[in-house]
């Protein structure tokens, strides 16, 4: 057993481009493995080959899983399935539903329009969520168990020291450049009479749906909401009370209707709402929105550049540290609470300068460490005008890897490196217990050993 990785086992692209495939001609499909009672098909294995290809799709370098390794990877996860429901591991409702959310739109993007998408598939987006949701419910439960098994691992320094001491001089990775980068962000206001005007415009769009039903408030989603989405989902969500995800002040303003009950105007963090309860139970709910997000004129701008340049003369002249700054003013919860700091992907502070957002590297490459910018007008993921200055802390030259400069990098490989034995402890342990099948198609895969001395003695038992 090689490696211990589940692969992205729901697999939407794919498994929809086969099914248009197969429209054309007829691909018999059959069961080429056996976890207890869960099966993998044949499909899945195709699909799972397919989806990898297109993601790929542009990248250099790229190695793609093998059907051997996919395999592998679906009877590890129908273990740890298996072991879940034995433990009573429970997935919630609202969970898979943000999962199959995300990829639907994933998948949106890809071919270009929801009705471009539904067509290929010959299926409503409703349908798709249906057939996948049984599907997502296994993964999480196999995630959740994985997680069970090795959550609790942790990595001592003499085991970093170890760790490091095994691989060769020559092995050791190189980094180029790294810098640590903090910034303090502000999000410019609209000022009183333009959110005003927008409000009245939302308690119009209330009173109609009011007159009119759940089906004008959809239609009035559609064609007025600036939430981004609102082409895929009709402006509509599945909530939960505990859900940390959601805005506060949206979540309480969702919470306090009763089914059918539109809210007045709710101000969050995006912008101006009203929301239409559609149906409730206990602390999950389905709602629908529309936002309206006031625009921001050249005068609020203007204003909040002001008020960054006073906060950056403040700094320089010792009267707050940077980090108070940040805490006290800025409006960027990524990094508020990190006193500004940028993270990269694997957690650390420091990062390549590549990855830094488009328009913060033309100014950090005319910048010296300890230098603070001057404030920054820049147009966020959403494409709102936000400003903000910015905090050139430190630089690690290109350097060969060593634990004073990389010693974060090199525990979390030592930590996964520790999880992984003890994933495949567990699984030599517990397959022997597992009724086994595995296709004659896939006798050569030298990493599924074990699988097939689990199968074996599955067949004995049979004709026993």
């Amino acid at each position: 057993m090689s490696k211990l990785i589940i692969f992205g086992a729901i697999i939407f692209v794919g498994t929809i481009a086969s099914s248009y495939a197969q429209s054309k001609k007829v691909v018999a499909d059959k069961i080429v493995g056996q976890v207890g009672d869960k099966i993998i098909l044949r499909s899945e294995i195709i699909n799972a080959i397919a989806d990898a290809k297109r993601q790929s799709q542009g990248q250099e370098n790229v190695v793609l899983p093998t059907e051997c390794q996919i395999l592998e990877s679906q009877l590890i996860r129908k273990a740890l399935l298996l072991q879940a429901q034995k433990d009573s591991l429970e997935v919630s409702e609202t969970e898979i539903e943000a999962d199959l959310d995300n990829r639907i739109r994933q998948t949106i993007q890809q071919y270009g329009s929801k009705d471009i998408l539904e067509e290929i598939a010959g299926k409503t987006i409703y349908q798709l969520k249906d057939d996948f949701r049984e599907a997502f419910r296994e993964q999480k439960l196999a995630e959740q168990m994985q997680r069970k098994i090795v959550d609790n691992i942790k990595i001592t320094p003499t085991e970093v020291k170890l760790f490091y001491n095994k691989v060769a001089g020559d092995s050791l990775a190189f980094y180029e450049s790294e810098i640590e980068v903090s910034q303090i962000v502000i999000i410019p206001k609209a000022n009183k009479d333009v959110e005003e005007y927008v409000s009245k415009q939302l308690y119009d769009y209330k009173k109609q749906a009011e007159a009119q039903g759940p089906k004008k408030f959809e239609q009035l989603a559609k064609n007025y909401s600036e939430d981004p989405v609102v082409k895929e989902n009709g402006g509509q969500y599945t909530l939960n009370r505990n859900d940390k995800f959601w805005d506060p002040a949206f979540l309480a303003g969702a919470f306090r209707l009763k089914e059918g009950q539109i809210s007045p105007v709710i101000k969050s963090k995006f912008g101006l709402h009203i929301i239409m309860m559609i149906s409730r139970s206990g602390d999950e709910a389905i709602v629908r929105h529309i936002l309206r997000i006031p625009p921001i004129t050249d005068d609020e701008i203007k204003e909040t550049v002001e008020k960054l340049d006073t906060i950056r003369n403040q700094i320089k002249a010792g009267k707050m540290s940077f980090a108070e700054a940040v805490s006290k003013h800025s409006d960027d919860e990524g990094s508020k609470f990190s006193a500004g700091a940028m993270v990269g992907r694997d957690g650390s502070t420091f990062i390549a300068m590549d990855a830094l957002d488009r328009e913060m590297i033309k100014p950090i490459s005319e910048m010296k460490v300890g230098d603070i910018s001057n404030p920054q007008v820049y147009s966020d993921e959403r494409q709102r005008k936000m400003v903000r200055i910015i905090y050139y802390k430190t630089k690690k030259e290109p350097h060969r890897e060593n634990l004073r400069d990389d010693y974060n990098k090199v525990s979390q490989r030592a930590l996964e490196e520790k999880k992984s034995n003890l994933l495949e402890k567990w699984f030599k342990e517990h397959i022997p217990n597992y009724y086994v099948l595995i296709d004659k198609e896939y006798a050569t895969c030298a990493d599924l050993g074990q699988w097939r001395e689990a199968a074996e003695k599955a067949a004995k038992g049979r004709v026993n």
